[in-house]
């Protein structure tokens, strides 16, 4: 199979779909892999690093997208992008559908095989392509919420450690998954009071027992939620419904009660954000203010640590890369239900449930379009 890995155009993207290391495992189970032109900058690898690896280079997307028979990518494919696909192209990337209509509706119309990272599940229900940036996305929105809290950046002042004698920040997380889990960790270890809210007892218990006195935990009910929020001096969103649109659990007239200078860091903004007044923002305009209160939205987090993220990311991603370019999308996903949970649209038809509930698609059971399932051949 030629797989083709174009340059992400996404505003202060500097991911990439395949490393070198990748490449060459690709090209050793007999796969050719053309790789734009300075694609791999942002990871400080070269064209002559993709070269050796095996690859050819080409010197725009347009060669890439006309070239391959599935493109390895790791944003949603931009408006320019989305205009290059074509029917019964294979396109494997983050997705994030529910909150993007346009995307979606370019995407069907393209006629392309879509599978998102984000829906692809493991044997125990995990995400294990979400996770790892699931994970930095966590550790990072600590971090820019203490940025955040500065004055100069419109925060309240608050140094989130405290020092003695003045107390240390409060952080206030919303779900206690993979991101409110990793947020907690760095909270923690920078000295901040943290709180944490979530539905799942065992997932608390969980919590608690790897945190220990460190943490608090809290069911999250209407009451308990504005409590602790109404009190926080960083509040990060950190909810998931997979392949669903965020729910919207903190309202806008909850923002507005809230202290003065505090700050929302939204890592849900991918799937739509879980506040009323989250909107994406880029890393070139990061934040903006509602209320006297700091919104950090920005939707694509982990791209600013380009080499940390992209590492992570392939070494979840490459085994069903070679899967799906081994045996041809059909037979890879008939093979791996885990796969086939990654399916959101192909052929025309919207094949993941909650983007066909949320976006009123009608729904097509992926099934259907494994009739054939022989190994690719070409």
């Amino acid at each position: 199979m030629r797989i083709g890995v174009p340059r992400e155009v996404k505003n202060h993207e500097y991911r990439v779909g395949m490393t070198p290391n990748s490449v060459r495992e690709a090209i050793r189970h007999n796969h050719q892999v053309v790789v734009e032109t300075k694609a791999g900058d942002g990871i400080s690898r070269t064209d002559d690093d993709y070269r050796t690896a095996g690859a050819t280079i080409l010197g725009s997307a347009a060669e890439v997208f006309a070239t391959a028979d599935m493109i390895v990518k790791v944003k949603e494919p931009q408006v320019a992008e989305r205009k290059m696909l074509r029917e019964g192209q294979i396109l494997f990337t983050y997705l994030h559908l529910a909150p993007d209509p346009q995307q979606t509706r370019d995407l069907v119309d393209s006629g392309a095989v879509c599978i998102a990272y984000e829906t692809v599940t493991d044997n125990g229900g995990g995400l294990p392509l979400l996770a790892p940036m699931s994970q930095i996305a966590g550790r990072m929105s600590v971090q820019a919420g203490a940025h955040c809290l500065e004055r100069t950046q419109g925060g309240a002042g608050v140094l989130l450690a405290g020092v003695p004698g003045v107390r240390p920040a409060k952080v206030v997380i919303v779900g206690g998954g993979i991101v409110g889990e990793s947020a907690a960790y760095i909270a923690v270890g920078m000295g901040a009071d943290v709180t944490i809210l979530d539905l799942n007892i065992e997932t608390m218990r969980s919590l608690e027992a790897r945190f220990r006195q460190s943490i608090k935990t809290l069911y999250s009910t209407d009451l308990s939620l504005e409590e602790e929020i109404l009190e926080a001096d960083l509040v990060i969103g950190a909810v998931l419904v997979p392949g669903a649109e965020a729910p919207k659990l903190i309202t806008s007239d909850l923002i507005s009660r809230m202290k003065t200078g505090s700050v929302i860091c939204d890592v849900a903004i991918d799937q739509g954000g879980c506040t009323e007044n989250s909107r994406p923002t880029t890393h070139a305009k990061p934040t903006y203010t509602i209320d006297s209160v700091v919104h950090y939205c920005v939707a694509n987090m982990p791209g600013a640590v380009s080499h940390t993220s992209t590492f992570a990311l392939n070494n979840a991603t490459l085994p069903f890369t070679l899967a799906i370019a081994d045996k041809g999308y059909k037979k890879a996903i008939v093979e791996d239900p885990n796969l086939l949970n990654g399916l959101n649209v192909c052929e025309g038809k919207v094949t993941y449930k909650a983007v066909a509930n949320d976006l009123g698609y009608d729904y097509v059971d992926p099934c259907t379009f494994l009739g054939s399932t022989s190994v690719y051949e070409g």
